[in-house]
């Protein structure tokens, strides 16, 4: 006699457990669009760009520089930098450094730990923490390849390789945690939308400084 049970995965069954009550999952699509348009502006955009806007001498090293900053940012943010920018206080404009690649974190519901000095709530997003680490994680890569188009034709991969990584541990994430992590300047009531001080501001700054320095380099 044959047996017709269908046996029907749990991923397919209809019970609490399939999908989390807190997922919204338009919320979770257009964050991962979102992430997506950043990262594409990055990769190939701003490497074919910086690739094509200097002397031929210098157009590998340059394209390069966009595409290591775009990997090496990644590599770092999930490794340790996410949570220096949205994890738990260690000091008033920074976060405690640690990994963000546990897969009970990454499933959990997508929420900002010190942002509850502001009305006494706590930010929580309608997604999970992975959609959110990656959606940062674009941001913070794209900040990076734009001070790299300050030094473009001034400075050498090999240099590049070590500032990358120290940039974005000692400066962006300072920022990224005053003003969205819930640091001081969160508490101050400081509001950044469209990352125009946590990005654009930073990134110039720290762009004109760079260029500065190499300038001086270059007349010794």
């Amino acid at each position: 006699m044959v047996d017709n049970t269908t046996i029907v995965p749990i991923a397919y069954i209809n019970n609490s457990t399939s999908v989390p009550p807190w997922l919204n999952k338009g919320d979770n699509a257009w964050q991962m669009i979102a992430a997506t348009l950043v990262g594409l502006q990055s990769v190939p955009g701003l490497v074919i760009l910086y690739g094509s806007i200097v002397k031929k001498k210098w157009a590998v090293n340059s394209a390069f520089m966009a595409l290591y900053a775009f990997a090496a940012v990644i590599i770092c943010w999930v490794t340790w930098a996410y949570k220096m920018s949205f994890g738990k206080q260690l000091l008033p404009f920074w976060g405690k450094a640690g990994p963000a690649l546990g897969q009970d974190f990454l499933l959990s519901q997508s929420e900002i730990p010190e942002s509850v000095h502001r009305n006494h709530l706590l930010l929580k997003q309608m997604y999970p923490m992975a959609a959110m680490v990656w959606y940062q994680g674009m941001f913070a890569a794209i900040t990076m390849i734009l001070l790299a188009g300050s030094l473009l034709g001034r400075m050498n991969i090999r240099a590049w390789m070590m500032f990358v990584p120290l940039w974005l541990t000692f400066s962006y994430t300072v920022g990224a945690f005053s003003l969205w992590g819930g640091g001081v300047l969160f508490r101050w009531g400081v509001l950044d939308y469209s990352g125009g001080y946590v990005i654009h501001v930073s990134s110039g700054i720290a762009g004109l400084t760079a260029a500065y320095w190499m300038q001086e380099e270059d007349e010794r």
